[in-house]
């Protein structure tokens, strides 16, 4: 379970999050929504260890986050930036294994086995450079996953994708949650995306000093499709309140 109790962050006089409390129980996949500004991406980061808290907790099954967990892993926005370019595919994949004492063949191995498993069969010996927007944030993935961790944070990972590619790999993060049942905090401006994908939606509060105004069950079919799923009754209404929420029409709950 991840558990944030109190949370407070904040840039000089500027308050990011304030007292800001959150529950994840273990499997789910929370996404969080709001208006730019709103703090999300400080909070993934906050949650990561990468920024510490300045007031209150954050724990991980129980244990309170001091620095970057073990068996945590995230999957940012600017997968281009993520990648090492001096390195093959399968090697950035295999990079976090280094920290688990296996030797080369065993970390390729692996690597080459997740790769197959996020439709990049084939593409371990290319370069970064050399494969497209979509297929480099598979690598992202790929290399986010080779770890099996416990808890997944991604910040808005499709938002720099087309329509189609951000689609597939929609699809991709349902697969994986359902195969694995890992604890997935997914932020996304995205309200559409943040209802398909999602267990859970949480909607934040406009900046600064953001606070969780909506918290809303998705009770959609586990498997999904993108156009059936989302010309369900319950899916457009679940959307509309979101939107709703995003724009400061708060409404009940």
């Amino acid at each position: 379970m991840l558990r944030l109790d109190s949370v407070s962050r904040h840039f000089g006089d500027m308050r990011v999050l304030d007292r800001f409390s959150l529950t994840v129980p273990d499997g789910q996949l929370l996404s969080v929504v709001g208006p730019s500004g709103c703090g999300k991406s400080t909070l993934l980061r906050t949650i990561a260890g990468l920024l510490p808290a300045q007031e209150g907790t954050i724990t991980i099954d129980g244990a309170p986050v001091t620095g970057v967990p073990e068996r945590l892993a995230v999957v940012f926005q600017e997968y281009g930036r993520s990648l090492l370019p001096w390195l093959t595919v399968r090697d950035n994949v295999a990079l976090p294994l280094r920290r688990r004492g296996l030797g080369r063949a065993a970390r390729r191995a692996a690597a080459e086995t997740i790769l197959e498993r996020v439709g990049l069969h084939g593409a371990g010996r290319r370069h970064p450079r050399e494969l497209s927007g979509g297929m480099q944030q598979r690598v992202a993935i790929a290399r986010a996953l080779v770890c099996r961790p416990s808890l997944l944070l991604m910040d808005e990972p499709f938002g720099s994708l087309d329509a189609r590619t951000r689609e597939d790999l929609e699809d991709l993060l349902l697969q994986v949650h359902r195969a694995d049942g890992t604890t997935i905090v997914f932020v996304t401006h995205d309200i559409d995306e943040s209802v398909y994908v999602g267990d859970r939606v949480v909607v934040l509060s406009p900046g600064p000093g953001s606070l969780v105004v909506r918290d809303l069950p998705v009770d959609l079919p586990a498997e999904r499709d993108q156009l059936t799923t989302r010309s369900l009754p319950a899916f457009v209404k679940l959307r509309t309140e979101v939107g709703r929420a995003v724009r400061g029409e708060y409404g009940e709950g």
